[in-house]
């Protein structure tokens, strides 16, 4: 199973002091040399962390996979078609949120979103769907072009009792097998640390995992390195073990 690293918050921290570091940039050279897969960068509408050079160099320097979160926006589509990174996941986005707080209704943006994917895959960039773990989201996903779909674990990652947390694992399992029966790409992400990844890991049909905030805030402790080395041995002891 790929493990693909958010460093957004790398550039929050830097965003604090308004200057130059940390330079989201190094950290994920750092993630690529500790194991990473890829990294996973968000170029907001108000660029509250990731900003537009860092998308450009990062553009420059990832020798894994860059994934390139964005609102379907005219301004944030034209960057990406010039940047071109391997792969866009498109999510949706509100000004006030402090983190992305749920997925893409694609079954209501049928038309804006299929004619967004087309421009991207004129251009050779895959294309990945942020969606709730929900039937009409994946179907409709599939129905549009998506290349893949990435399920919001959030809920999954939010509950509290062990009871809700197995039924929206299970929700989780049951909408990846969708997925790849559909033919589609299966990642998962939001929310996920240390803990919950391992149940979340166990699920066969789910390629990638995007990971940010947990190991962000535990590289503050013991170092980014490590960070990522003790998810990538959490990820993996779990896939051993299905």
């Amino acid at each position: 199973m790929r493990l693909c690293i958010n460093i957004d918050h790398i550039a929050t921290l830097r965003q604090t002091r308004g200057g130059s570091v940390p330079d989201p940039v190094e950290g994920a050279r750092l993630c690529e040399l500790a194991g990473a897969d890829g990294i996973v960068c968000h170029l907001r509408e108000d660029r509250r962390h990731i900003n537009d050079r860092d998308v450009r160099t990062l553009r420059k320097t990832v020798t894994t996979k860059l994934d390139l979160e964005m609102a379907a926006t005219e301004e944030i589509i034209g960057i990406a078609l010039d940047v071109v990174p391997e792969l866009v996941t498109l999510v949706p986005e509100k000004r006030l949120e402090l983190t992305t707080e749920g997925g893409l209704d694609v079954a209501a943006q049928r038309s804006s979103l299929s004619h967004a994917i087309r421009r991207f895959h004129d251009k050779g960039i895959l294309v990945s769907l942020f969606v709730d773990p929900e039937i009409d989201q994946i179907e409709a996903s599939k129905e549009i072009g998506a290349d893949m779909v990435e399920i919001h674990t959030g809920d999954y990652a939010n509950a509290t009792l062990s009871a809700e947390q197995q039924t929206l694992l299970e929700q989780v399992r049951s909408i990846a097998s969708l997925g790849k029966s559909l033919g589609l790409g299966v990642n998962a992400g939001h929310g996920l640390d240390y803990v919950n990844v391992r149940p979340m890991a166990q699920i066969s049909a789910i390629d990638e995992m995007s990971i940010g905030h947990s190991i962000i805030t535990r590289a503050v402790f013991v170092g980014l390195d490590r960070a990522v080395k003790e998810m990538r041995a959490a990820i993996d002891a779990s896939v051993a073990h299905r």
